[in-house]
């Protein structure tokens, strides 16, 4: 884990484009509010997932077992889950600036990642886990 850190510190805080000052500190300032809000915005899906989605699906759960969606439906349903609560584990390490709180979001982040990797969710993987992984490496100094 600490030689893909390393990579993407390479290439997405060293090598690349820094952003200006201000933006950073934007960016910090108001993450972990942007984060809240992100949660607050999943729990219905997580809620979806676990009771109405279910109940719904019961029925007719069987076919889509045997189609492969009901393996898919729930791996999607831990994924999110993960992420959501790493994110949310990272809350206060982000509201005082902390190391810890970094690392809990970077995991979340990763967690998305591998879920569109897996899922070949291509674009999703390129634009936005990359677009994430570097705003989080440009203000990874701010956090001790």
């Amino acid at each position: 884990m600490n030689q893909l850190t390393s990579v993407l510190d390479t290439y997405l805080a060293k090598k690349a484009p820094a952003l200006p000052a201000k933006v950073k500190d934007v960016i910090v300032r108001f993450a972990p509010w942007v984060i809240i809000i992100v949660i607050i915005f999943s729990i219905p899906a997580i809620l979806g997932f676990l009771g109405l989605g279910a109940m719904f699906a019961a029925p007719v759960m069987g076919t889509y077992m045997m189609a492969g969606f009901g393996s898919r439906y729930f791996i999607a349903l831990i994924f999110l889950t993960v992420s959501l609560i790493l994110a949310l584990l990272s809350l206060p390490g982000l509201m005082k600036q902390r190391k810890d709180g970094w690392n809990m979001i970077y995991y979340s982040i990763l967690v998305n990642a591998v879920y569109s990797l897996l899922n070949l969710y291509l674009l999703s993987l390129i634009i936005g886990s990359l677009i994430s992984l570097y705003l989080l490496f440009q203000v990874r100094s701010y956090y001790k």
